[in-house]
């Protein structure tokens, strides 16, 4: 029986998703362990004290070791939780990037604002294009710079699209304040922060079209900052990425 089923979980659509569902059913299970265990030691102190049994008070304290015992006990267990899942959870989704290059990911900045998501593709040379905030005006809300050759292919969408059973590599970053960038279905989430670019990756398993939202409060616009995210099987992303990015090649080329 899954917990987080239970709960109402959405679908996981990401390759390391299972490990993620997994250990939130290991720690719903070790909170209903901790809620019965402690339920039934508070009923047993309403009965050991009460005031019928005990009219007169008693100034000794507590004379058994058992409560110490306990408090070990949970400590060594949640110890285990700790290193037995979550440190090797975390060492397997951290990779160098020499390893993730081979996986021939595709790549994508994710840049939030107030109160949106743009997605900055390196078009078909696979190459960012330099980004300079002196160049950000309103008809380049991204500061990409087009004298470097590298981005005149680059290309923006207002949607975050990526292939199906393909690694994608999203470098994360905010124009303004601290936003969290949030795909439940694939059980990934990262920080926006202004002035840095954080990569997060994934593999999605499914096809699927869904949400993705700010998991930070970011100000009175925040409930409204919803994106889109489309996967899509490998021949549609080529193709619209092709498209893009020779489109893009077309306006910024000199």
């Amino acid at each position: 029986m899954s917990p987080s089923k239970l709960l109402g979980i959405p679908e996981n659509f990401s390759a390391h998703g299972g490990q993620v569902d997994h250990m939130i059913d290991v720690v719903h299970w070790f909170m209903f362990a901790l809620f019965i265990g402690w339920t039934i030691f508070f009923l047993y102190c309403i009965v050991r004290f009460w005031h019928r049994n005990n009219p007169k008070a008693s100034y000794h304290g507590v004379k058994s070791h058992l409560s110490t015992h306990l408090e070990v006990g949970v400590i060594i267990i949640e110890a285990v939780l700790l290193l037995g899942f979550a440190f090797p959870l975390w060492a397997e989704r951290t990779d160098s990037w020499k390893e993730v290059q081979n996986l021939n990911p595709v790549r994508s900045r994710v840049v939030g604002w107030q109160f949106g998501w743009t997605y900055h593709y390196p078009g078909n040379d696979g190459k960012f294009g330099r980004v300079d905030p002196a160049l950000i005006s309103g008809t380049n809300d991204l500061g990409i710079d087009f004298e470097d050759p590298n981005a005149w292919d680059d290309f923006t969408s207002p949607i975050l699209k990526i292939p199906v059973n393909r690694p994608a590599v999203l470098n994360i970053g905010s124009k303004d304040v601290i936003h969290n960038y949030s795909i439940v279905p694939m059980r990934i989430q990262q920080d926006a922060i202004p002035g840095r670019e954080i990569p997060m990756w994934f593999t999605p398993i499914k096809t699927l079209e869904t949400y993705v939202v700010c998991g930070q409060l970011c100000g009175e616009g925040h409930g409204n900052m919803i994106g889109t995210m489309e996967v899509v099987d490998s021949k549609a992303f080529e193709t619209w990425a092709t498209a893009q990015s020779d489109e893009a090649l077309k306006v910024h080329k000199k």
